[in-house]
């Protein structure tokens, strides 16, 4: 299969202006209240009286409905067609945005809560830049402050041997499909989208997935320490059969 690290798997490529065109779907999938709702209580009640920074903040999916909570909420962002699709909702005096990579890139001043949500630590390829992640979200935090990472769990207990893709989801319209190359820790996703037609449209995205055990790790080699591990926003219980966690780090009160 094609590597993740080849040049059709750029982040620049895959992040641009028709991805972000289409990115957002009000109301329905990611965007989904039930989805939504449960991921912003959290990240409010996380926020405190504090500002909140968000790595990878896209089109401000979470970033705004958090700020109209009364959030003050700063962002990252790789893609500038991703910005773009943002600055059509808020301007740059409601959520400013710093256009860089969130394992490197800085937002000015200090942050109660650093948090990147659905999965999207596994966009960085490598484990250096994974680790470099938390390290950058370590700088940003005050003391006591908390970094939340949601992610999913590698499904590599479906693939038996020789066998190298999962289906991840699969409803009208629409199948989801993951191929693993193990060696590398690497997956690619691959999302078809179809109708009555006999066309399909296909977005594809590399990811390097990380076991939660490995996840803690890169956590305490920045200064972190564990705080909470659920199923999901709402607080379920995270267990050996849950396909996805969030998990809240936390810095020491006297760092």
């Amino acid at each position: 299969m094609t590597g993740a690290g080849e040049p059709e798997y750029a982040q620049e490529r895959i992040w641009d202006a028709e991805t972000a065109r289409l990115y957002d779907t009000p109301g329905t999938g990611m965007f989904a209240s039930e989805v939504l709702e449960p991921t912003v209580d959290r990240l409010a009640e996380l926020a405190g009286d504090g500002q909140a920074l968000e790595f990878a903040i896209g089109t401000g999916r979470v970033a705004v409905p958090l700020a109209e909570r009364g959030v003050l909420v700063t962002g990252i962002e790789l893609s500038t067609p991703m910005i773009e699709q943002l600055r059509t909702k808020v301007d740059e005096a409601a959520i400013p945005v710093i256009n860089g990579d969130m394992a490197t890139a800085s937002a000015p001043g200090k942050y109660s809560l650093v948090y990147l949500v659905f999965n999207t630590i596994s966009n960085l390829l490598t484990q250096a830049e994974q680790v470099a992640c938390f390290r950058n979200a370590a700088r940003h935090l005050e003391p006591g402050g908390r970094f939340v990472i949601e992610l999913w769990v590698p499904e590599l207990r479906k693939l038996p041997p020789g066998q190298q893709a999962t289906v991840f989801t699969a409803e009208p319209g629409y199948i989801g499909l993951d191929t693993y190359d193990v060696l590398r820790q690497l997956v690619v996703s691959h999302h078809f989208r179809f109708d009555e037609s006999r066309q399909a449209q296909l977005f594809r995205s590399p990811h390097r997935y990380i076991w939660p055990a490995e996840l803690d790790l890169m956590a305490k080699l920045a200064g972190f320490e564990l705080e909470t591990r659920h199923a999901d926003w709402a607080g379920a219980d995270f267990t050996a059969e849950s396909r996805s966690h969030v998990s809240v780090y936390r810095l020491p009160q006297d760092r």
